[in-house]
């Protein structure tokens, strides 16, 4: 199994693997063609997890408009690779991505329903907030802070 931060060429895999997120949540609000594009921005990111060439997971980082705030967004693992430790994976993968460019906070939400990612990101040090967007389907907000990453390249700013 890999886990890896997506390009342009494999947009044709993140999207089936978005759309079948989507069916299977019903989600309403779904990606534009431009909100999809800027996944593949520096500020954000798209991951997804591989099994024998097969894309069967991912998850999204998106910016949000106070600096050093970032979204977690789309975190899904097909069924039949549940249990196999790749949703963590995804998870570390872009947390490690958004504490290298600098985010200090992550924010999610997610629907009470969804048991197991709420177990997920509370084991993953997600702490329940108040409501920062206007998702119609999202009952539950929370949040993360970062731990500060070794910058070098700041440091030399600095001094």
């Amino acid at each position: 199994m890999t886990v890896y931060r997506a390009t342009l060429a494999d947009k044709d895999g993140a999207k089936q693997i978005i759309e079948v997120y989507n069916d299977e949540l019903d989600i309403v609000v779904r990606d534009s063609e431009q909100a999809f594009q800027s996944y593949f921005e520096p500020d954000s990111g798209l991951w997804l997890a591989k099994v024998d060439n097969h894309v069967v997971g991912c998850v999204i980082l998106r910016p949000l408009p106070t600096p050093g705030h970032g979204e977690v967004k789309r975190l899904y693992v097909a069924r039949g690779y549940r249990g196999q430790g790749l949703s963590h994976k995804l998870m570390k993968a872009l947390e490690d991505y958004a504490a290298q460019i600098n985010y200090e906070w992550l924010y999610l939400d997610t629907k009470d329903d969804l048991e197991a990612a709420i177990k997920l990101y509370e084991q993953s040090g997600y702490e329940r907030c108040e409501r920062y967007n206007k998702n119609p389907q999202a009952t539950i907000f929370m949040r993360k802070r970062l731990a500060a990453q070794h910058n070098p390249s700041k440091e030399q700013q600095n001094s």
